[in-house]
């Protein structure tokens, strides 16, 4: 068996025992904050990969000449990503003098020595239509099963029916919705694996918690920062945590051992 099958394997073994993870970190927008690295850089997520963190989230969106570039805002050094040309939003550098990666330069580096951190790929709905989203969804997905890639990352996006399009076209893959205005049963009855809702939701509903213990549902929460609110999500022992601060979570997880 060949290193990539190998690591396709491992993979997919996460997948199909998602629910038996317990606390598991994932870092928003890749681990930056200590390192004062840019967000959604590739330099963070290395930092992430390096960490041996459980997952690292980033977030895509689609240019007016459909390149797919990894950004947290509709808008990249003030010039709105979707009516902009790639070749002009990558006169403007990043922070550490990194250019603004594409989904490709993203996921590549995403597999590159990684055994252990799942890539965590938000689909921004567009600001100009649904179907324009819907369609950045599938392309993304293109570019992902290309790079084979595609055992090793999940979705999750505040749009339902980006998701409900995601389905469609793959039965396997994982999702989570992140609006926090559906149950846990909800969303299962439409395929959603997830629901990866701000913490304050749960709050919220905590009863939403053991339905979706219940119902095999992936409970995540985001974006988790502060020691009280963490611990709180540990003892509800959420499968994922999302926060900018991987390093005092695992303090915190490791304090409730």
């Amino acid at each position: 068996m060949n290193i990539f099958k190998i690591s396709s394997l491992v993979f997919l073994i996460a997948f199909s025992s998602c629910n038996a993870q317990k606390n598991a970190i994932v870092a928003h927008r890749g681990a930056w904050k200590k390192n004062n690295l840019p967000e959604n850089s590739i330099a963070a997520l290395r930092h992430a990969i390096d960490l041996k963190l459980p997952g690292s989230e980033f977030d895509v969106w689609r240019t007016a000449d459909d390149s797919l570039v990894i950004n947290h805002d509709a808008h990249y050094s003030k010039l709105l990503i979707e009516e902009t040309n790639y070749a002009d939003l990558i006169k403007f550098r990043l922070s550490n003098g990194e250019k603004l990666p594409t989904l490709r330069e993203y996921i590549s580096e995403g597999k590159r020595n990684n055994k252990h951190t799942l890539l965590v790929c938000e689909i921004k709905p567009s600001e100009i239509s649904k179907e324009r989203g819907q369609k950045t969804a599938l392309m993304s997905i293109e570019v992902i099963k290309k790079l084979k890639a595609d055992k090793n990352t999940c979705y999750i996006s505040f749009d339902y029916d980006i998701l409900k399009q995601i389905r469609m076209v793959d039965a396997k893959t994982s999702l989570q919705y992140l609006e926090g205005n559906k149950s846990p049963k909800e969303v299962k009855a439409d395929k959603i694996n997830g629901v990866d809702y701000h913490y304050s939701v749960f709050k919220k509903h905590p009863e939403w918690i053991q339905e979706a213990k219940d119902n095999k549902i992936i409970l995540n929460a985001w974006t988790v920062n502060e020691a009280a609110d963490m611990d709180w999500i540990i003892d509800h022992k959420f499968n994922y945590i999302t926060t900018n601060e991987p390093e005092l979570l695992e303090q915190r997880i490791n304090l409730k051992k």
